[in-house]
């Protein structure tokens, strides 16, 4: 795991006592909440519908103990005993008061945490797979690389004040896990012939109010040239942004306009001016990065577990948590633990401080003392024994964290909504919570599948509806809520954006459609391993939608 340097330290300190005196000069009166504004932007801090909201970069969704135990401290003793875990793997407090937001800060940066870049137009917190290091598929450690972006961005003077926000994403694996080409930059690692990094790098996707899936514009780029081509991938950008437009400020509009193949040539003939500059990553500098990541002391253990295998043959509540929430891990005798935040009737992405205490516990006993968010707003514990997985379900079920739902229809996205965000135009929560309740049965969800559900309040997007496989969005009709449904869309690997379908419907309605969908698509299936999606695919949207109507 990464620690912070005496340069990390200085700078994170060095801003806490910045905001501290702008806080004082906010609460006396002598900055209005419009000059107040930019200065509270930069240090996460937002104004929502009731109260201020602070966001915490948890950067490529990676935490100690340490700083778990921190994050409830600070849920416990300064908002309302809980923290929303995001779709940008970060941490959210509802409820802090401005007067308290500089002690908070603080108390972050005793944990070697802060909210630096977590709002504003510039480059935000950098996602990755959540598995990194863990998953069996995986051809190269995606932290390493999110951790350099993470230096070079960091304060960047040149790209501190983007057209936009901007956002990446970083994946070493085959399978799609951190939704790469939802970002207005992705990069995919892969391994050429001579089996050194090599970086596929997508440009220009994004959701919102025009949403686009990004296109490859540089394939095979060297490790060395990383900080070199996306220093002329986001010159471009602040170069011929948009900055006369909010709604068209974003890359992916820039990269429309012009068309992939001009954007790639413009940012080939800046990289080519600097390719050989001072930004070309040393061997040595990649090697200090990658030494933070070093594999923990795993055993050397048998692949099976006679004591996991007996639990599965004994408990099916166990088992059926073993089957959805387990994942294979590259190193034999161990597993990957989904811990989900998706309750039955419960908020999406919600865990109480006592909960957050106990996963950091459990991290620090079970998984060398590392926690990993998910952007589906889930949490993880990458590296358990087999021995010992049935010792921990059983501590997870007793603190109500047990959930068997991990990619099922309960395990939905969903953005705070109309409950806290004053952007949104309906309230997502409750939508999220009428559909898990419809579907509680744990059975029936597991006959139905993989079947990831999105839910945004409006049309910024944060809930990701563009790319579930149905996706949710919530509008203004006349002063009332209403939602539209979409169909087919998905993060992965075979990114695509979902299809709009016909006319908006009541929240209540919402539950009782999305039964209808799911009933035809039961009917549609080849068999049970056909996922939702792949029947989608494979038939098309007019049965769907006619289910989706009472047709």
């Amino acid at each position: 795991m990464y620690r912070y340097d005496e340069f990390d330290e200085a700078l994170v300190r060095e801003r806490v006592a910045q905001f501290a005196s702008q806080v004082e000069r906010r609460l006396s009166g002598e900055l209005t909440e419009d000059q107040f504004k930019p200065l509270r932007l930069m240090n996460g801090v937002y104004l929502q519908l009731h109260a201020y909201m602070l966001r915490i970069a948890i950067p490529y969704g990676q935490l100690s103990s340490r700083q778990m135990r921190q994050l409830a401290y600070i849920a416990r003793t300064f908002d309302k005993g809980y923290g929303h875990f995001t779709t940008r793997q970060n941490l959210q407090f509802n409820w802090p008061a401005l007067k308290d937001v500089p002690e908070i800060l603080s108390k972050l940066a005793d944990v070697e945490m802060h909210a630096i870049q977590t709002s504003g137009n510039c480059i935000r917190n950098v996602t990755a797979d959540q598995f990194a290091a863990a998953a069996a598929d995986e051809v190269e450690d995606p932290r390493v690389w999110s951790e350099i972006i993470r230096q070079w961005s960091t304060f960047h003077p040149e790209f501190s004040y983007l057209p936009r926000k901007f956002k990446i994403a970083v994946t070493g694996a085959a399978e799609d896990r951190a939704a790469v080409k939802t970002h207005d930059i992705g990069i995919y690692i892969r391994k050429n012939d001579a089996g050194a990094p090599v970086f596929d790098v997508y440009v220009g996707g994004g959701q919102g109010r025009t949403p686009f899936i990004a296109p490859l514009i540089k394939p095979d780029l060297a490790a060395e040239d990383l900080l070199s081509y996306l220093t002329a991938a986001l010159r471009i950008y602040n170069r011929y942004g948009r900055r006369d437009n909010l709604f068209k400020a974003r890359i992916k509009i820039l990269v429309s306009a012009l068309g992939p193949e001009e954007y790639a040539r413009q940012v080939e003939e800046e990289w080519l001016q600097i390719r050989d500059s001072d930004l070309k990553l040393p061997d040595e500098e990649i090697a200090r990065i990658r030494a933070y990541f070093t594999p923990p002391a795993f055993e050397d253990l048998p692949p099976r577990s006679a004591a996991f295998e007996k639990a599965v043959r004994d408990n099916a509540d166990f088992a059926r948590w073993a089957r959805l929430n387990l994942h294979p891990h590259k190193v034999p005798g161990y597993a990957i633990a989904t811990i989900s935040l998706k309750p039955i009737g419960g908020v999406p992405g919600d865990a109480t401080a006592e909960q957050m205490d106990l996963v950091a516990d459990l991290a620090e006993r079970y998984s060398f003392d590392e926690v990993r968010v998910t952007h589906e707003q889930n949490l993880v514990l990458p590296h358990v024994r087999k021995d010992e997985l049935f010792a921990l379900w059983t501590l997870l079920k007793n603190a109500g964290l047990a959930t068997p739902n991990a990619g099922l229809i309960s395990d939905i996205i969903a953005c705070p909504g109309l409950d806290y965000c004053d952007l949104a135009n309906a309230r997502s929560i409750n939508i999220a919570q009428g559909i898990s309740e419809k579907f509680a049965d744990l059975e029936r969800q597991e006959k139905i599948g993989e079947l990831k559900i999105k839910i945004s309040g409006c049309i910024n997007a944060c809930g990701h509806h563009h790319v579930g496989h149905i996706g949710v969005l919530g509008v203004d009709k006349h002063g009332e809520e209403f939602y539209q449904i979409l169909l087919g869309g998905r993060a992965d690997e075979s990114a695509r954006l979902g299809k709009v379908t016909g006319k908006g419907m009541a929240g209540e309605a919402i539950p009782d459609a999305i039964a209808r969908v799911v009933g035809r698509y039961l009917e549609l299936r080849t068999d049970e391993t056909e996922r939702f999606i792949d029947a989608f695919e494979r038939v098309g949207a007019e049965p769907f939608e006619e289910a989706l109507y009472g047709a």
